[in-house]
């Protein structure tokens, strides 16, 4: 253990003398307060902390010794549902010890030390194990089962298990090693910086089902892949990530809100507890991990707080699980690397960021992936993450924004104007993109149905003519279009109004099936090739704006799941007989 004493205080940043037997990323404590902090920079002796904790009222020549350990999180039953700070400080725990106002120096474990847990064993005595086997169970909550796995780098036979109740530090099994016998607990420490390590890993070809429907069929996130959405202040981003994490075909949700407002932050942790699972009818948190790490909090916290959480994401795709993590924002946590890297006095970058903020960056993001994890049984497992930017002003050609998009495969570029027309999600479907449609789209083809990439092409093109008639409309009005062109511009508003509107807060519009997806495209698409035909046969085009069956066709979104086959029928049924209706009509 190395110690030293303070020599320069310059806000989180924490100079100290005496420490040439330190390492870097070691964790320290600071005063005798015991602050917690982690090295980040050596020069000889001195050492550069970023303290994670408020430094008002240290001073020079207070002591500073290093615990000889990187920053690590604990991992093991106890982490669903927990809330953590940005180091996977238990905040509830803390607020029995120090009240609603965090006091500085609290030492509290990340895993309760006290609490019981059932393990039930999966291997025997005599059976040989190596890194990721699982060697029992624990349920920790009625939508997750924990499996307790033989940590990086052990290797061997095992010598005994127990099966009965324990905590996270009593042994639980022996293994027998080349270096003599290791004991295992229920619980596994891992460096945050370190991603953990995997067998192989694999194509992303599998989507993640959002139920959000300009998500699934416009541009839709592979399982295991990365998708940014920046947006200016208003814009929906945080609604997106509740929606999200309520409705992806994810079996644990991992939700850090870095340096987001206290109020929002506040959100959520009300919110998740009362939000229901759709697939258990149980508490959202039931299989969610919260970390907070507000605004007003010590801003190298921040910075940590997206390794925390993707340390814990990683440990649940190890077990064979679907994870997703929702990061809001990265911006926040780019702007606490700005400045600890203004107080080391490092050379910026492009508007002070610093030079290594798109390889911090991609770090992050590189971390997510559709993998075959370690251990015999080549479990497979996904992490998918979705970051949330806030550029300043709404402008993404600043350096956060276009780093990520630099490293990122999805974007959903969400639009102001389209908020303040009340239109959400307000994903911009002009200058949003996927890069997983080649991929994914066979996929849709042979999973939901064969013309699913067709129809959204096609829903596609009508929103791409929309937006150049646009155009000529504002010059001479929309009575100067032809009426194949007030047609087309019809079918694209009820694209944008019937199919892309979606109603987060409407009991049934809030998830749309992959299938009710599809007989909704089918349906507008039905609508503008019908009424196209019948314009061509010379029915009037104002009878067949006015048709109405034009307000089922909106309304099919508020069907119930039970019902939309039946519903698509008579809808369809309805369609051809106003079309038939207003051949031979001629003009109003």
């Amino acid at each position: 253990m190395s110690k030293g004493t303070i020599k320069k205080v310059a806000g989180p940043l924490v100079i100290a003398q005496g420490m040439r037997d330190a390492n870097m990323f070691d964790v320290v404590r600071v005063s005798a307060q015991r602050l917690i902090g982690e090295i980040i920079e050596i020069h000889g002796d001195e050492a550069s902390i970023q303290v994670y904790e408020e430094t008002s009222g240290l001073g020079p020549g207070e002591p500073v010794e290093s615990m000889s350990v990187p920053l690590s999180v604990e991992l093991g039953p106890g982490l669903i549902s927990s809330i953590y700070d940005g180091i996977q400080r238990p905040l509830d725990d803390i607020m029995e010890i120090s009240g609603n106002n965090l006091k500085r120096g609290v030492e509290v474990p990340s895993l309760k030390r006290d609490r019981k847990w059932r393990f039930t064993p999966t291997v025997q005595p005599g059976d040989e194990v190596q890194p990721g086997d699982i060697i029992g169970t624990v349920q920790e909550t009625s939508a997750v089962q924990q499996k307790i796995m033989v940590p990086y780098p052990v290797t061997g036979t095992i010598k005994s298990i127990q099966e009965g109740e324990f905590t996270v530090e009593e042994t639980v099994a022996v293994v027998e090693t080349g270096n003599g016998e290791k004991p295992l607990t229920l619980m596994q420490k891992w460096p945050v910086r370190q991603g953990r390590p995997y067998q192989k890993k694999l194509s992303p070809n599998v989507p993640l089902v959002t139920g959000q429907r300009v998500v699934d069929t416009f541009f839709p996130i592979a399982k295991g892949g990365v998708a940014a959405v920046p947006g200016p202040f208003g814009s929906g981003k945080t609604v997106i990530q509740h929606q999200l994490a309520k409705w992806a075909e994810a079996d644990i949700v991992v939700y850090i809100g870095c340096g987001e407002r206290g109020n929002e932050m506040t959100d959520v942790l009300n919110e998740f507890p009362e939000l229901k699972d759709p697939k258990t009818g149980r508490s959202l948190m039931e299989r969610t991990v919260l970390i907070a790490n507000t605004s007003d909090m010590p801003v190298a916290a921040r910075e940590a707080s997206i390794y925390t959480g993707i340390t814990i994401a990683e440990y649940f795709r190890d077990m064979g699980y679907s994870v997703a993590l929702m990061a809001d924002s990265t911006s926040r946590w780019a702007e606490a690397l700005r400045e600890m890297s203004g107080r080391l006095e490092e050379m910026p970058g492009e508007e002070g960021y610093p030079a290594y903020l798109g390889s911090r960056l991609a770090q992050f993001y590189e971390r997510a992936g559709h993998v075959i994890s370690l251990g015999k049984e080549g479990r497979e497992g996904a992490l998918s993450v979705i970051g949330a930017v806030s550029p300043p002003g709404g402008d993404i050609s600043e350096p956060v924004s276009q780093a990520t998009l630099r490293i990122v495969k999805v974007f959903w570029g969400l639009d102001s104007a389209l908020a303040y027309k009340r239109h959400f999600p307000a994903i911009n479907w002009l200058t949003s993109y996927s890069q997983y449609l080649d991929s994914l789209g066979e996929w849709f083809d042979g999973h939901v149905s064969g013309d699913w990439m067709e129809n959204r092409q096609k829903l596609m093109s009508l929103l791409q003519d929309e937006a150049e008639l646009e155009e000529i409309v504002k010059m001479v009005g929309m009575d100067a279009l032809s009426p194949s062109d007030r047609l087309k511009m019809e079918a694209a508003r009820s694209v944008r109004e019937d199919f892309l509107h979606q109603n987060s807060f409407h009991e049934i519009d809030t998830y749309t099936s992959l299938k009710k997806q599809l007989l909704l495209m089918r349906l507008v698409i039905a609508y503008y090739e019908k009424s196209r035909e019948a314009l061509d046969e010379g029915a009037p085009i104002n009878g067949l704006l006015g048709m109405a069956v034009r307000e089922r066709i909106g309304r099919y979104k508020y069907t119930p799941e039970t019902e939309i086959e039946k519903e698509y029928e008579a809808i369809s049924n309805e369609l051809i007989t106003e079309v038939a209706g207003q051949i031979g009509k001629g003009d109003d």
